[in-house]
């Protein structure tokens, strides 16, 4: 993932909706002192413009408690996140998030609290051979960005991170799938190579999981449906290396 890109992608698109006045505000702590709402606000922005996005994080936090009832605690909530996201604490960011969607569910930023809550999740996707939850709940919150919000921009940019987590998750499935092809499993090899023909068909790693299949029927003593998994190999993606592996295997067998 390229955290440079998405992050910056993810600037752009809240300072459409979250943008306020932002004034310099040298040698701000987090420490507690009474300050007027704007004061307080513009210092954490500061700090957030100067890059500082874990000092500025904390004061967008005392902007919430000081001033709760504040339309600027609002704003502060969700700068919060924002803020937590770019320090990569991704599970406060999320906290913050899902705080303000709790106490403006119905707000004109909510679209873009429920992605950002989907980018802490994308974020920490880990390689396919760690455990995914990660990635299923990232796929998860993506969903939900489209499935709430269709039309907006956050849904077109979840659309096409569904396309990277897929491809993810039936990595991980094939990871798993060759490694009990390795311990002589047959039949759960099948089961995994078959979920990613089922579930994950137009990701980059189908072709290799009708070649697996291909082989793992005739491991079994079924090569009729070695040849059924060849055929639609051939059919789909007839000039592969895949399809070349399978075809030599169907030859050998029937030779």
């Amino acid at each position: 993932m390229t955290n440079l890109i998405i992050k910056a992608t993810a600037a752009g698109l809240v300072a459409l909706s979250l943008s306020a006045c932002a004034t310099n505000a040298n040698k701000v702590d987090t420490s507690y002192v009474a300050r007027d709402v704007n004061t307080l606000y513009s210092a954490a922005k500061d700090r957030l413009d100067r890059g500082q996005t874990k000092l500025a994080a904390a004061l967008f936090d005392e902007v919430e408690r000081q001033h709760p009832y504040s339309p600027w605690a609002r704003r502060a909530q969700l700068m919060s996140s924002f803020s937590y996201y770019l320090d990569s604490d991704y599970n406060k960011s999320i906290q913050s998030a899902q705080r303000f969607l709790s106490i403006h569910p119905g707000n004109k930023d909510a679209p873009y609290a429920y992605y950002l809550i989907a980018l802490n999740y994308y974020e920490q996707i880990s390689d396919v051979t760690r455990d995914q939850k990660t990635t299923e709940q990232a796929l998860a919150a993506l969903g939900e960005v489209i499935r709430r919000y269709p039309t907006s921009r956050y849904a077109a940019d979840a659309k096409l991170k569904i396309d990277l987590v897929n491809d993810h998750l039936a990595g991980k499935e094939m990871e798993i799938g060759r490694f009990y092809q390795r311990s002589g499993r047959w039949l759960a090899a099948t089961i995994r190579f078959r979920k990613v023909i089922d579930d994950y068909q137009t990701t980059s790693h189908a072709p290799e999981a009708l070649m697996r299949l291909t082989e793992s029927y005739l491991s079994l003593g079924i090569p009729e449906e070695a040849k059924k998994s060849a055929a639609v190999l051939g059919a789909n993606y007839p000039g592969s290396k895949w399809y070349e592996r399978a075809y030599e295997l169907i030859q050998k067998h029937t030779s």
